[in-house]
């Protein structure tokens, strides 16, 4: 039998390129990921719960081009939002004020004299 010497054939062979985490998510952050799933709980074929999610991540300028910016009009996660929502109430309740000032204005009172029974107590 021959004897092969295999100490210089030993090659690593080449694969795919790696790639860090920070490329990784750089990726995922400019190209955008989806991922969604339903949760669902049944008991005797009767549906009693059904979960659905929807998870899209993405980097800000992603999402816009997406046509998703939902952060920018929520008080809760935008201080520019909640000063406007603060403003259009401030302004709905002054509206209302109003309106109810020159309602009043229009249609005085009628005042009952002391003493004197209502229609109402009258026709008893």
């Amino acid at each position: 039998m021959a004897e092969i010497d295999f100490r210089g054939a030993a090659q690593p062979v080449a694969g795919p390129p790696t790639a860090s985490l920070a490329d990784i998510l750089e990726r995922v952050l400019d190209k955008g990921i989806v991922i969604a799933g339903d949760i669902k709980i049944d008991l005797l074929d009767i549906e009693l719960l059904t979960i659905r999610l929807r998870l899209f991540v993405a980097s800000v300028d992603t999402a816009k081009k997406a046509g998703i910016d939902w952060w920018e009009t929520d008080p809760a996660l935008s201080s520019r939002a909640a000063r406007d929502a603060l403003r259009e109430e401030n302004n709905e309740l002054r509206r209302r004020l109003e309106a109810q000032e020159a309602g009043e204005a229009e249609a005085p009172r009628a005042v009952d004299a002391p003493g004197a029974d209502s229609a109402a107590t009258q026709g008893k």
